[in-house]
Formats: C-alpha cells, structure tokens, sequence
C-alpha cells in the first residue's frame, strides 16, 4: 500500500497577485517560480491562460525557461460556460494550450452563485463541472477542482454543494479544493463541515489515504484572521491538500499564508510536507519574493518575520541567557531565522550582554560595564532615541563605552542647509497654482580628515539629501569606499507633537554598501539635525566595518 502523498499547492502567481497594488509581470513570474520550487511545493499554479494575456505568455516561456525539481505548474480557469460544449469552449482550449500537466478549475458550489450569477439552473450547473473536468481528464490532464464559495454554500443548501463535489469526483478530478472565498469561517465550522462532507462522500481521512484516491483540499481567505487556523482545521478533519500563497498575499485581507501553514504541519504536527530543506529555506526565500513582489516583508509575520524571534524584555533576556528555548516556541534556525535582541529602555544587563553576544563581543562577566550601557542606552531613550532598529548606533556605544572613544574617522568644524525656492509664489497662492516653483537645496560640509581640511557643497532635492551628497563627497577624497554607500531608507518620526514645531524629532537612516544594510538613529529639536547625527553614525559605522583604519 503506498500512502497518497500530502499536496502543498501555490498560487501565489495567480490568486496572490490579486493584491491591491501588486502588478508581477510575466519576468517576476519566471523569477518567483523557480523560488516556490526551492522551497519544496508540489504545485505551482501560473495563472488564467487564455483569459489573462500574459499569463498565457507565462506558460509559453515557462515551459522553455523554467527546470523545476519539486513542482509542477498547474493552469487556472473555468468550467465551460453554460449551455456550450467543454471541448469547444475556447477558455477550456486554452487550458490544454498552455501544456501544464496540471488544470485547476474554479466551479460554483454555492446553489445561490449558480442561479444568480452563472443565471442557469442547478443541473446545469452540476453538469458544467462534469463536461469539463470529464473532457479535460480524458485529454490526459490531472483536474483540481476549487469549489468557490464552497462554505457558504455548504451552510445554505449542503445538498447542491455536496453533489457539485461528488460530481467532480466522478468526473475524474484528483483533489477538490473547498474555498472559503470570502473568507468569513471559524476553525470549528470548518472541523464539522470538512468531517461531515467526508464522510457523506465516503472519503478516508486524509492520513488514511492512499495512492489514487481523491483527496479533499482547503483554499482559505483571511477575512476574518482565521486563515491558517481554518487550514489547519481542514487538515485535521482529512484535508490533504491546501493551497496559499507565499506571505499571504491576495485581495483584500489576502490568502492564508502558506509559510504559516506548512511550519506549523511540520513542526507542530510531524507532517513533512515540503520536498527537499524547504523548510529551512522559508525565511530567504520569504524576503526573496517580497522583493520581486516589491511589497516590504511584514516584521511580524510568523516565522520568518524579522521581529518572529526578537525579544525587548529584559525579564525574557535573563531568561533567554539561561536557556532560549524558555521564550521561543521553536528554534529560528529550522525556519533560516535568526534570534534577535532588541536593545531598548526596557533592557536590563541580560539584554546588553545577550546583543552584545550577536554583534560579536563577549560581556559575560564584565559587570560594571553592562551597567554603565545599559544606563547610557536608558537615558538615550528617555531623550527619545530608539536603539531596537538602529543596531549600528547601539554598536558604536558599545564600542565607546568598551574602548573610551569611537573611531575617528573625521572631525566635523560646521555644516548648514538651506533651500531656495524659484518661479511660483507660496503664501496665500492656491495649491494648483504652486506647480511652477522649483525647490533646491544646497548644503555645505567643513571637516577635517586625512590631514586635510574639506570644504564641499552638494545639492539635492530635500536639506537632509543635500547634507548627505555634500557629506558623502567631502568623505570620499579621503576615503573612497563610501562610493559604494548609499542610503536606502528613511523615517521620521515627531516626539512630543503636542509641541507642534517645537517637537523633538527622530531619524533612522538605513545604509547599505550593497551587500550589508545598518541603522542609525539620530535625535533632535528638528529633522535637519536629528538626519544629521544619524548620517554620521552612519559613515562611522560603514567604515568601521569595511575594515578602513581612521586617516
């Protein structure tokens, strides 16, 4: 007896990019894919060829571009229309067209959608699902059904739902995948709607399935933030097959999150599930897609999030010194995450020594001096900085505090900004008519460095732009590695705003030099000042790890 294999289905690159403001062209496709094979899914579903035009130029490329070890790519359409023919339905033709061994149909189950929307009658209904999965099986394709609206349907007339299921199965479907399409379901309503289906059908559980028997499959939507637990629901009432999507994307709330989803089986649940170390690739691959998608990867997504295992607390860091296990329900490592320890007001000596640890400096025993950091970062706080998403300004106190002084790279003499502004008048003018002025700012830099003094002036489109152009090249004469710096991020953020213009003002800068990023925070009583100091924070910082001794 060889026991079915559990099915981890993608659609990430059809029904997750559905998300408001994601646009993948047919290029993102080529790069996304072979990612979702790295990570060890059974299936990754292109897109609507025929429907879509670039997604059937997606499956035309695919099958010359793509080499996938893990998945097999699935195409997305409909069940005929009503009142036509399966093998004459030109959206039917063009799922056999696109060549993937795998068509996924999307078939109403919800007896209201079949009258109102498809306007046709249930028997009709029943038989759209029937003449396209019959046709396209016999064609020598493997059918996933997507039950649309199947739980809303199932909850208003479990007869027609059930038989539009049964129908497909006798058609020759492989996995019926029941949706809930708008994603309204709590985990119990779905333990008692799956096992009551399964057991309507005559279907083992999912555990119990072998090789050849249809498999029920859950599509979730997180409408109601019960995505992942309805998908792990549907598992245990024998599902064995779910679909997702890589971070969650999708319309509106999105789909379930498939990394969620799979780290739980397999770390919860003992249920391998990704082919190959997937498992241990999720993280990379997770921020790997994220830039494709060009949406920021969510901090706090679990798992791979990049707060999933940071910890603040200075009571979780005496605890976490001891034994990391005490605050982690896994080891980060089995996902490719990293623990992290966030130095804040909240630290106490344990944090300082536990980041300290993760920077590469050993503080065990040295307690006076994690007393006089953890203070200094205390006081900073207090002042309004932030050191739990600025590690490059917390490494150099560190340093200062460890060795009486930072690297000096340079000595600033002074440094001002202003900004002109040409053409259109401001005051009183209405907004539509301010649209001929023309803004510049100009910034000039003195410093000594090298021996020398420097004098540069840069210009750019904001002050804080303008000091950093002007910084940057009177830096460079001397030391030439910071052409490759270049900032990549910035935030503001108003202390106090009860003070209005007179609030204190907090910067991070993020820094990268192309292969690393760092963070710097810089506090002051207005923006130019506060981007300032986190300016020089950061080029002290990138210089001291580029290995660049002070001239």
């Amino acid at each position: 007896m060889v026991t079915a294999p559990f099915h981890v289905y993608d659609t990430t690159l059809r029904d997750g990019a559905q998300q408001e403001g994601m646009n993948l062209s047919v290029a993102d496709k080529l790069a996304i894919a072979p990612l979702l094979d790295e990570l060890g899914v059974g299936f990754i579903e292109g897109g609507w060829p025929g429907a879509i035009p670039k997604d059937t130029e997606f499956f035309r490329r695919a099958a010359k571009e793509l080499d996938l070890r893990h998945a097999v790519l699935a195409a997305f359409g409909s069940t005929r229309k009503a009142g036509s023919r399966a093998w004459e339905d030109p959206q039917v033709r063009a799922l056999l067209d696109s060549e993937a061994p795998v068509v996924t149909l999307v078939a109403k189950s919800d007896v209201r959608h079949v009258e109102r929307a498809l306007r046709t009658s249930p028997d009709e209904g029943l038989a759209m699902i029937r003449d396209t999965v019959e046709f396209l099986a016999g064609e020598g394709r493997r059918v996933v059904v997507d039950a649309e609206h199947f739980f809303d349907g199932y909850r208003f007339d479990k007869d027609f739902t059930t038989a539009a299921v049964r129908t497909a199965f006798e058609a020759g479907a492989e996995v019926v995948a029941l949706c809930d399409t708008n994603g309204g379901m709590l985990p119990s309503w779905v333990v008692q709607i799956v096992a009551e289906l399964r057991e309507s059908l005559g279907l083992p559980h999912g555990v119990d399935a072998v090789a050849g028997d249809p498999l029920l499959g859950m599509h979730a939507h997180n409408d109601s933030g019960c995505a992942v637990a309805n998908t792990l629901a549907a598992v245990e009432a024998g599902a064995a097959h779910v679909q997702g999507t890589v971070n969650g994307y999708g319309e509106r709330t999105g789909n379930v999150d498939l990394l969620t989803v799979v780290a739980n089986l397999a770390l919860k649940h003992g249920r391998s599930t990704l082919a190959g170390d997937g498992l241990a690739e999720s993280t990379r691959i997770a921020h790997a897609v994220a830039e494709i998608t060009n949406i920021a990867p969510h901090a706090r997504q679990p798992y791979v999030g990049a707060s999933a295992f940071a910890h603040k607390a200075g009571l979780h860091a005496s605890a976490i010194k001891v034994d990391p296990d005490l605050y982690q329900h896994i080891d980060p490592v089995v996902v490719g995450n990293d623990m992290r320890m966030l130095v804040s007001d909240m630290a106490g000596r344990a944090s300082i020594e536990l980041k300290g640890r993760e920077l590469g400096f050993d503080l065990a025993g040295q307690g006076e001096l994690l007393t006089r950091v953890t203070n200094r970062v205390k006081d900073a706080e207090a002042r309004g900085y932030t050191f739990d998403a600025a590690d490059a300004s917390f490494e150099l106190i560190l340093r200062e505090e460890l060795t009486g002084s930072r690297p000096h790279y340079f000595q600033i003499e002074s440094w001002r900004a202003i900004v002109e502004t040409t053409g259109g008048s401001r005051g009183s003018v209405p907004n539509a008519d301010r649209r001929d002025a023309d803004a510049v700012a100009e910034a000039t830099v003195k410093l000594r460095a090298g021996g020398d003094r420097i004098v540069v002036t840069g210009e750019g489109n904001g002050p804080v732009n303008a000091l950093d152009q002007a910084l940057r090249h009177a830096l460079t004469r001397v030391y030439p590695t910071i052409e490759k710096f270049d900032l990549v991020d910035f935030k503001v953020r108003i202390l106090d705003a009860e003070h209005g213009t007179d609030a204190t003002t907090r910067v991070l800068v993020e820094t990268t030099d192309g292969q690393h990023n760092w963070s710097t925070v810089g506090v002051g009583p207005n923006i130019i000042e506060a981007a300032w100091e986190a300016l020089i924070d950061a080029h002290v910082y990138g210089l001291l790890h580029a290995g660049i001794e002070p001239r």
